[in-house]
């Protein structure tokens, strides 16, 4: 409110003092005839009164520049008339760059918010760009005249350039032209008319200057490409025009994008095709918590009226149905399917020998790009004595024959927590450990504690902040010591502690590719590494370790890579949606209420509960939550978090919403078919439409209405 308050006296004081400027009729004085007329009255005046002269002129430099009041390259003129060169060019560089900066900090406070409120997303992109080089581009649009510096002043107060940065390269950049004008003041009985002092040459000579900084940049890009590729001999000609090493999700849609446009592409992957993502990772660990989930369901049946005998599970069948749910999706990733559609593949362990070069089965490939989509493998903790037994992690827990008596768990992200759930659905007694003070960490506390709650229910032990600190095997009995002094007896244990991109053993570190503080790969915007023709994607570079942003990022890799050299597209994450398979389900977009915390971004946050949700009670899964931020004083969603039965389904109206830029207003005017779960995502934006109005609207149309029956 204050805010607001300041933002209406700020605005009222630039319109009165526009008003002042042109009621006493100053802006006569602001042009040329007028300083050639009353220049020696200026100079008498000046020579009385020097320091009053030079502050009043101070003063009514930054002011002019400041409210963007046309007359700044006259008093630039007069600086050079009155006080000379020297003089006149450091009063005006300074006062220059003061009055910018108040341009500057004004666009700030008074419209930034409300752009980007109404133009997120393109604000978005000019900001990535001016966090790359907006300094270059600052500094070339000051050096060419032709550009308005209002324009300037105001256009980048909207963006997030750095205001010391913003001052500094714009006192060094209006430099030249100042002292040009300045210069020419010298000469104020010769000048006729303003055009006479930038000549095409100048001007000319003043775009060079400005864009040799983009050049330069230019240039040094390529000169580190020339760095990345000296110790390699490019061939002449190539046998592909991209050669993908990986054959999960990130991989198979790079070689299908790739060939698809008829590029001709090489598919390398040394294990199975379809990577963890079909193999052991989200096809197997569905189909084992849709077992566990129909388990649940037959032991609670009798909530519906139905009576059922205690469920017997075989559990070697139960994994007899995860292996065959793998061989029927099985073809979608295969190599007849993927050479059908003109990629070659080779089964064999790859080796990038140069940028160019890849080894594979004996043979050796050139190619014009690579795209390295080698995915991750599960973290193993340096526990004493954990090498001493056959522990589990998400790669062999599909080999699992006979259910755990008793299973514990490391780690309390999504692996861990939907294998908690699943097993103990299943039989098992299960035991998960956390080191964080809770579990699903990266959700809201409202959220992880509802999951949280729900464990406990269905007699899954849960330790937050605590550790293994040993494993011990004695006499065929597993006990693990934990950092709260306990020891737990175990059958088996699953490691699901996190994941390590796979960058090692196929020549990634011969050729030189850089990787970030936690062992992925480091890649750009575009998804390029260090060497411009070898990109990454997947859970190799990150951040997220998801099969559809895998996916995502594999269109990026493959455009890039066959047509950057006329248009690269950077990767956006803005509108990732995020799933844990817990039930109820966890589904997320954006940001969520502890990440906007964080970040320090101004929201107003919308809950509903799914105890009110109609189709929910019909079906006894009305246990949940759907969390929605909006900008405050705005539909425009943030970021969304549901906790529900399909939340995963759910999830997907507020990613589109987000996407393509429409609100909660439009979700609310959008019909949904009664009874589904999706209306609750209406009924949440009923809510938030009611508390945007006012109670004394209602209060109003209460007397209306009174009257009209009067």
């Amino acid at each position: 409110m204050k805010k607001n308050i300041l933002k209406v006296i700020i605005v009222l004081t630039i319109i009165l003092l526009f008003i002042l400027f042109y009621k006493m009729g100053w802006n006569e004085y602001l042009n040329l005839k007028s300083l050639k007329e009353n220049y020696k009255d200026y100079l008498t005046f000046y020579e009385r009164n020097t320091l009053l002269t030079l502050t009043a002129f101070f003063l009514l430099y930054v002011l002019t520049t400041a409210l963007s009041i046309p007359g700044a390259t006259i008093l630039t003129l007069a600086a050079g008339a009155l006080f000379g060169l020297t003089k006149g060019v450091v009063l005006v560089s300074f006062a220059s760059t003061l009055g910018a900066t108040l341009a500057f900090l004004s666009s700030r406070f008074l419209l930034r918010d409300y752009v980007a409120q109404k133009f997120n997303s393109s604000l978005k992109k000019i900001n990535e760009g001016i966090q790359r080089e907006g300094l270059f581009y600052l500094f070339t649009i000051r050096l060419i005249p032709i550009f308005p510096f209002f324009v300037i002043n105001l256009g980048m107060g909207l963006t997030q350039m750095n205001l010391f940065k913003y001052m500094i390269v714009s006192q060094i950049a209006m430099l030249p032209a100042t002292i040009i004008y300045v210069n020419a003041g010298l000469q104020l009985s010769e000048i006729s008319s303003l055009s006479q002092i930038l000549s095409l040459d100048i001007i000319l000579s003043f775009v060079a200057l400005g864009l040799f900084p983009l050049v330069t940049n230019k240039f040094i890009q390529y000169f580190r490409s020339l760095k990345a590729y000296k110790n390699f001999k490019k061939p002449k000609k190539f046998d592909y025009n991209l050669i993908v090493i990986g054959a999960g999700s990130g991989g198979l849609v790079s070689a299908y994008i790739a060939a698809a446009v008829k590029a001709k592409v090489l598919l390398i992957e040394k294990n199975s095709m379809g990577g963890d993502c079909l193999n052991t990772g989200c096809v197997p660990s569905k189909a084992l918590i849709k077992a566990a989930k129909v388990n649940y369901q037959i032991k609670e049946a009798h909530q519906y009226g139905i009576d059922t005998s205690k469920p017997q599970v075989n559990f070697s069948k139960v994994m007899k149905y995860v292996h065959e749910s793998i061989k029927e999706i099985e073809p979608h990733d295969s190599i007849e399917r993927y050479e059908s559609l003109g990629v070659q593949c080779v089964k064999a362990q790859a080796q990038v020998v140069s940028p160019w070069e890849v080894k594979a089965d004996g043979q050796t490939y050139t190619t014009k790009n690579i795209i390295i989509a080698t995915g991750a493998s599960p973290i193993v903790p340096q526990i004493k004595g954990l090498d001493k037994i056959s522990y589990l992690t998400s790669e062999n827990l599909w080999q699992l024959q006979d259910l755990p008596n008793k299973l514990l768990i490391l780690g309390g992200g999504p692996i861990g927590c939907e294998m908690a759930q699943s097993f103990a659905r299943l039989g098992s007694q299960v035991t998960l450990i956390e080191k964080s003070k809770r579990i699903m960490a990266v959700e809201d506390k409202e959220v992880s504690h509802f999951i949280e709650d729900q464990f406990i229910k269905e007699n899954i032990v849960i330790l937050t902040k605590t550790e293994v600190l040993e494993i011990k095997n004695d006499n065929s009995t597993k006990k693990a010591i934990l950092s709260n002094g306990e020891s737990l007896e175990f059958d088996h244990i699953l490691i699901a502690i996190g994941r390590k991109a796979n960058t090692h053993g196929f020549g990634l570190e011969d050729l030189g590719i850089q990787l970030r503080e936690n062992k992925t790969i480091n890649t750009n915007m575009y998804l390029q590494t260090n060497i411009p023709n070898i990109y990454a994607c997947g859970d190799v570079t990150g951040p997220y370790q998801l099969t559809h942003a895998a996916s995502h990022q594999a269109w990026h890799t493959s455009v890039n890579a066959l047509f950057g050299t006329f248009k690269r597209f950077s990767v956006n994450y803005d509108t990732l949606p995020k799933a844990t398979y817990t039930h109820p389900e966890v589904a997320s977009v954006g940001l969520n209420e502890q990440t906007a915390q964080k970040d320090q971004i101004d929201y107003e946050l919308t809950t509903y509960s799914m105890k009110e949700s109609d189709r929910a009670i019909t079906e006894n899964e009305n246990s949940g939550m759907i969390r929605v931020l909006t900008k405050k004083g705005s539909d425009r969603i943030l970021g969304a978090t549901i906790v529900s039965h399909n939340a995963s389904d759910m999830i997907t109206e507020f990613v589109s919403a987000m996407k393509h830029g429409y609100g909660l207003e439009k979700i609310l005017g959008t019909i949904h078919a009664y009874p589904t779960m999706s209306e609750a995502n209406k009924a949440l934006a009923g809510i938030w439409k009611q508390k945007q109005t006012s109670p004394k609207i209602f209060k109003i149309l209460e007397k209306f209405h009174q009257f009209t029956r009067s």
